[in-house]
Order: C-alpha cells, then sequence, then structure tokens
C-alpha cells in the first residue's frame, strides 16, 4: 500500500552581513566539529517541557491568525530555528527570546535533541528532524566555533563553510530536498549580498490513517463559512472513539497507524466563532484538553481539504516580547559570531506551510526562514457527532507529548 502522508517542515535561519561572491564550492567542516554526545539520548522529557512547549504553540498560532482566512503554522518548525538562533544570543536578547520561547536555551537544547533521538517510527509511519548551518568564506564574518559545537551537539547540525553566491543558493537547495523527501524543492531563489549564514531544519513526516477511508465513506457534502457563502465540497465520513470538549467547542481525535500520530480537530459550537475560540485557548487548557480527550463513539466528517499560507513573523515575534532580537541598536548575537560592518540582528522571519487531507491521510510542509541581517476500552453511551462542515481549527499532534507541531484553522475550503 502506498504511504500517503508526508509532512515536511523546513526551518531555516540566515544570518547576515556584506559577503563577496567566491568559488563555487562548499566546504563541509563536521570534521573539526564532532558532537560530543554528552547532552544524551536519554534525557527525560518532562510534562512541565512538553506543557511549555504547546503553551508557545498557542500563543505564536493566536499572535499568527488572521480573523476570516485559513491559517497554518508548524510551532516546532519556528521552535527549532529561533531555539538555533539563541544559541548565539546573550544578556537581554537572550532573556527576551528564551521568555518568548517558555524555556532556558539549556533546557531547550536538551528537550529539542530528546524530542529528535527518541521520535518512533515504522513502515507506516515517520517523523524525522534534519539540521545543517551554512556559513559565508567571506572574511568579514567570523563565526564562533563554540555555537557551531553547540548546535552539532544537541541538533546534530552538518556544518558548510561557502561562497554565497547561486552555486551555493543550489547547493542549499539540494539539501532541503533531499532532506524532506523531495517534497520542497526550493526554499531559496537567491542569497542576498547582505547574508551571512542559513541555519536550516527540515522536518518530515510520513503516516497512514490507522482507518483509512473507503469509497462509500466519502460522499458530496456543503462547508458553509462563517460568512454564509456554501462551499460543494467530498465529505469524508467514519466513527472515531475519542471525543473532545469544552464549553466552547467539540471535537475528535483521529488517528495514524499504531496511534503514535494524530489528527485533532474542534469545531467552536453554534454562536461561537473561530477566532473567539481560539481567543479563550491557552497552552494548559489545550494541552489538558488532549491529555484528557473522552473514550467515546463519535460521528464524524471531514472535509477533503487543501491549503497553503505565508507570514512574516517579525512582527509576531516582536509583538509575543523579543523586540531586541530585531533591532540593529539592541540586539546581541555575540556568541554567534561578529561582522565587521556592524551588529547582527534579526530582519525578518519567513513562514510558509501547506497541508491536502484525504481518504488515505495527510501531506503536509512548512518553511521557516529566519533572516538576520547586521548594521549594515471505551464507555458505550449516545454517539457524540461531530460534522467539520463549517470553519474549525486543527492540529497534527505526537501522541506520547501532546505536541501539536502543526496547527491551523480552516475558515474556508476554497
Amino acid at each position: 500500500m502506498k504511504r500517503i502522508v508526508a509532512m515536511i517542515m523546513i526551518c531555516a535561519l540566515a544570518l547576515s552581513t556584506l559577503s563577496a561572491c567566491g568559488a563555487a564550492k562548499f566546504e563541509d567542516l563536521m570534521k573539526g566539529i564532532t558532537p560530543s554526545g554528552k547532552s544524551g539520548s536519554n534525557v527525560e522529557i518532562t510534562d512541565v517541557s512538553n506543557a511549555a512547549v504547546t503553551d508557545f504553540a498557542v500563543r505564536l498560532f493566536k499572535a499568527s491568525m488572521k480573523d476570516g482566512e485559513n491559517t497554518l503554522i508548524s510551532p516546532l518548525s519556528v521552535l527549532v530555528a529561533l531555539s538555533m538562533t539563541a544559541n548565539g544570543a546573550d544578556n537581554e536578547t537572550l532573556t527576551q527570546m528564551q521568555n518568548v520561547l517558555g524555556m532556558p536555551i539549556e533546557q531547550l537544547n536538551t528537550w529539542i535533541h530528546s524530542y529528535m533521538e527518541n521520535l518512533p517510527e515504522a513502515d507506516k509511519y515517520k517523523l524525522s528532524l534534519a539540521n545543517s548551518i551554512w556559513f559565508t568564506d567571506d572574511e568579514r564574518f567570523t563565526v564562533n566555533r563554540d555555537f557551531l559545537q553547540t548546535n552539532a551537539d544537541y541538533y546534530g547540525a552538518d556544518i558548510y563553510r561557502a561562497p554565497f553566491d547561486d552555486a551555493t543558493c543550489k547547493d542549499i537547495n539540494k539539501w532541503v530536498k533531499d532532506n524532506t523527501d523531495g517534497m520542497i524543492k526550493n526554499i531559496l531563489d537567491q542569497i542576498p549580498q547582505e547574508v551571512v549564514m542559513y541555519l536550516i531544519n527540515a522536518l518530515a513526516f510520513d503516516a497512514e490513517w490507522q482507518d483509512i477511508y473507503f469509497e462509500s465513506q466519502v460522499r458530496e457534502g456543503e462547508f458553509t463559512t462563517e460568512t454564509g457563502d456554501v462551499r460543494n465540497v467530498d465529505m469524508m465520513y467514519s466513527e472515531e472513539n475519542k471525543y473532545l470538549e469544552d464549553k466552547h467547542a467539540t471535537g475528535f481525535i483521529k488517528y495514524y497507524k499504531d496511534r503514535k500520530y494524530a489528527f485533532a480537530a474542534l469545531l467552536p459550537k453554534e454562536g461561537t466563532t473561530v477566532s473567539e475560540y481560539i481567543a479563550s485557548l491557552d497552552g494548559e487548557h489545550l494541552n489538558d484538553l488532549l491529555t484528557n480527550a473522552k473514550s467515546a463513539f463519535v460521528n464524524t466528517s471531514i472535509p477533503k481539504f487543501e491549503t497553503e499560507y505565508d507570514v512574516e513573523m517579525s512582527a509576531v515575534l516582536s509583538g509575543m516580547g523579543m523586540p531586541d532580537a530585531f533591532s540593529g541598536a539592541t540586539a546581541d548575537f555575540s556568541k554567534l559570531g561578529h561582522s565587521t560592518a556592524g551588529n547582527i540582528f534579526i530582519n525578518r522571519v519567513l513562514h510558509k506551510t501547506f497541508i491536502s487531507v484525504d481518504e488515505r491521510g495527510t501531506k503536509a510542509g512548512a518553511a521557516t526562514v529566519v533572516e538576520m541581517n547586521d548594521e549594515c476500552a471505551l464507555i458505550i453511551e449516545d454517539p457524540k457527532q461531530v460534522f467539520l462542515d463549517r470553519p474549525f481549527v486543527y492540529m497534527l499532534i505526537d501522541c506520547e507529548t501532546n505536541l501539536p507541531f502543526f496547527i491551523g484553522t480552516m475558515m474556508d475550503v476554497e
């Protein structure tokens, strides 16, 4: 049976100064940067850390969404990209980043390392992460070796020094393509002259539904938007056994093979808009809701849908509490390296996502680019019913940690 679920996440961090074009050959520096293994693979992933990551996911989602529009972000993508960045930050810049991310950088490093080392994998499902660091061979930029060592130790990052020219752009795109099973072919169209470094995280998810939808379970239906517009759509019907409910919404969980990962949906109750429901959410509540899902028969429907989304997150993240990182006058990334052209700061955070949900499963992808410049047993009762025939919130979750590594709103199927 062909595997039909693939989720790809790419997180890219670009740190920039003035760079010159050079030869078209990158140099693999891993021979000089050997992961120490000091972080270990058996660090306990605690409920406290999981809750902190979920809280970051909800805060980022609430800050990113636009009323009335489809939204889809990958909090795990942004978390990994910013955590790698934070290893180069110091003083107030680091303090602000840690407050936004929800944990001290040392705790984030060990959590992410342990998370990557302990991901379940089998023939029918896989969630894997790969990381790399590329920096310019321009003499204006000097990288801090301790920064590279830390990212090698905790993130297993491959490290390359290269001329930041068109050939290196192609090399980076090839690395991304190879590490996302060909799903993301190009993350860069060019390397601007100001860029000195890219930190890239590629995440690939591939899984099948525990119970795929048969032809008889797919029927024509309607999806009604909050403005009253009616869309014709193919609806996929099934009976699930995990029910979600709080004061303002009902929902369900549908599992992928072996119940290691799942699709979760929350449908606001009549009279409550998606925006109003999301405003009522926080990380603790969502974590509790997913952890304590009720065992019950649930008649469900999911529209077959496909959507993509992009957002520039610098204003979002600055507003969440890390403004210094985005200011050339206040940013402190001295642990990362230095530039003779001026202070290094984050210029933009670009985030793009894609998802497709059908009878056999889910395909999804995400890309995050952080660009930095210098100053220059079931209880049987009456069946529940949750038909996603109007706007709803949905997630892809890791069932071990209840971490929503994708979270979005479906406001309109067109």
